[in-house]
């Protein structure tokens, strides 16, 4: 193993320590306490062929299974997918200020639940909708880019900002005739993205999308080094780019969309993650995919446990995202970290 491989594998035993350790930090720490060891204790009585004693409260059970674990794995597969989302767009179009909503999945999906709350749908569907009208918006910014005569990469960019504006000119004229008393906040409070409603059925929900957008991106990692070089590159070593390009759009769809729908709009996490893991395990696609979805994962539950235990009041993890990420992008900015190769 040489010494630049042996580094990487360091930093990543770390990174995969962090991780484990916000898991355990972020299930025990909470308003309603629950210790390290009743957590251990009640995981190791629910696997088969086990009978331990009850040591913990009944209510310490039903904060852990129905709350607690809910939010924590909805935070790491949300920071995840958006992670991995941003990096792959960021490579494919060869552009680091590129984020996870550029072909406009979070507006799309911002629409579909300003919609579904006007109309005064459940929860359920208000996250069905989300993600529908997310795939949608960026079905229909594909499509227009294939009609395009410019080149497909730049063709790709501005139809999803033209499809970025019209949904988000639809949420806004949704804002404008709701109701004030009722509808308009709730609409508003989940624009701003947060993890307070988050329960069982919603991991439910998100895990197939997600599963489905991340296996294919890890399993084809090394070939999207060949979407940051010049096409007629990769093209000679006998890669279908085009199709390679389908398949990353189509997978970070589902990532991005399949977030969104259950979180609102959380924004930087895809922008700022990838640029970080870039200078810390370099841009080698292989280490980078797994590392920007760890890292993600574990920065957002991180972001999400100071959400809830700041302030008495519950911060929207929205704001809290683009307070980190703002001066976090200017740093890389002006530094140049993880911007250039």
């Amino acid at each position: 193993m040489s010494k630049k491989d042996n580094g990487y594998t360091i930093k990543f035993l770390i990174l995969i320590a962090a991780f484990l350790a916000a898991i355990i930090i972020s299930v025990v720490l909470g308003r309603y306490a629950v210790s390290v060891d009743d957590f251990f204790k009640i995981l190791w009585s629910r696997l088969p062929f086990t009978d331990p004693d009850q040591t913990w409260e009944p209510v310490t059970e039903k904060v852990l299974f129905e709350i607690r674990l809910p939010r924590v794995a909805a935070a790491l597969l949300i920071g995840a997918s958006l992670s991995m989302a941003g990096v792959c767009y960021q490579g494919m179009f060869r552009n680091p200020l590129v984020s996870p909503d550029i072909l406009g999945a979070s507006t799309g999906a911002g629409f579909g639940a300003a919609l579904a709350i006007l109309l005064g749908a459940g929860y359920f569907l208000i996250s069905s909708m989300a993600f529908l009208f997310g795939i949608s918006a960026v079905l229909l910014a594909y499509a227009v880019s294939r009609f395009s005569k410019t080149n497909e990469t730049l063709a790709m960019i501005l139809s999803g900002m033209v499809i970025s504006s019209l949904f988000s000119a639809g949420t806004s004229f949704i804002k404008l005739v709701a109701d004030t008393d009722d509808q308009l906040p709730a609409i508003t409070y989940w624009l701003m993205g947060q993890l307070s409603s988050i329960k069982v059925p919603d991991v439910k929900f998100i895990i197939i999308p997600m599963a489905i957008g991340m296996i294919p991106l890890i399993f084809i990692r090394w070939r999207l080094n060949l979407l940051t070089i010049e096409e007629e590159t990769s093209k000679s070593v006998g890669v279908n780019i085009t199709l390679l390009r389908l398949i990353v759009v189509i997978c970070a769809t589902l990532l991005t969309a399949a977030a969104v729908s259950v979180s609102g709009m959380i924004g930087w996490i895809g922008l700022i993650i990838p640029h970080l893991c870039r200078m810390i395990y370099g841009y080698d696609y292989r280490r980078l995919i797994p590392a920007t979805a760890l890292f993600g994962a574990t920065f957002l539950l991180v972001v999400d446990d100071v959400a809830r235990m700041a302030t008495t009041a519950e911060i929207p993890i929205g704001i809290l995202t683009s307070f980190l990420g703002a001066p976090l992008f200017l740093y890389l900015l002006i530094t140049g970290g993880g911007m250039k190769k």
